[in-house]
This record gives structure tokens, sequence and C-alpha cells, in this order.
């Protein structure tokens, strides 16, 4: 397996898969600390639960960016891009309860798009600090 991975296509290939399949895992963890449905909201049109949520997906794209960079192993690349899809979480809970005068899930969850394009900017913000953390 390590001489199929030393040639380029098939490693590319194999990050690809495994950065899919673990946005998709992550995005479902997301979901679940939400109080609204993502794809429903996104479905009826919600600009701000977009925003949000595009903001996660380019956040956890990011941190797989830095980690494939930093990384030579798939295994150690999915483990970086877990703490930073962690750290990612913990950001959106930061961001929650540094705002007491409103509940961040209930206005995104009213398309207040101020408050979506704020999650969306916190979300991609902190991809590049958590990457810039990565290392070997």
């Amino acid at each position: 397996m390590e001489r199929l991975f030393q040639i380029d296509f098939v490693y590319t290939a194999a990050t690809y898969s495994v950065v899919v399949l673990a946005t998709v895992v992550f995005l479902a963890i997301f979901e679940s600390v939400t109080k609204y449905n993502n794809w429903q909201q996104i479905k009826n049109g919600n600009v701000s639960v977009a925003l949000a949520t595009g903001g996660k997906i380019f956040g956890v794209a990011n941190i797989f960016r830095f980690s494939i960079q930093h990384n030579d192993s798939i295994l150690t690349m999915l483990t970086w891009g877990g703490y930073g899809f962690t750290l990612l979480l913990f950001g959106y809970f930061i961001f929650e309860f540094l705002t007491p005068s409103f509940k961040v899930d209930e206005e995104i969850a009213k398309d207040n798009r101020a408050v979506g394009f704020l999650s969306f900017i916190i979300s991609v913000g902190l991809s590049f600090v958590i990457g810039a953390g990565i290392i070997k």
C-alpha cells in the first residue's frame, strides 16, 4: 500500500476521498449541534444558513489543506483534520457565548444575514489560524 501511495495520482485520489468523507461526517456533527435543519433551511432559501454552512465547509477544507501539506500519512492528515474541526466547532460555541444579547442559531435560522456572514468569516478566519498551527 505504501508503494501505491507514492504515485501522486493515487495519493491525491486517496486524500480527496478521505477529506470528502470526513467533511460529510463533520457536517453531520455540525448539524447535530445547531437548532435548525441546515439542508432544509438551505432548500428554503435561507442565505444565512448557507453562509454559515459554507463557512464550515471552507473551514474544514482549508484545515485539511494545511494538514495535507504538512503530513505524509493519510492517518496523520485525518487526525490533524479532526483536531482542527474540533477547534473550529469550539470557535462556533465561543461565538455563541460572546454574543449574549442574541442567540446565533436563532438569528441564523431567521435568515439574519449579518450573523450568517459573521459566522462565515469566523469559520474561514479560524481555519487559517488552526491550519497555521498544524505541524509534521
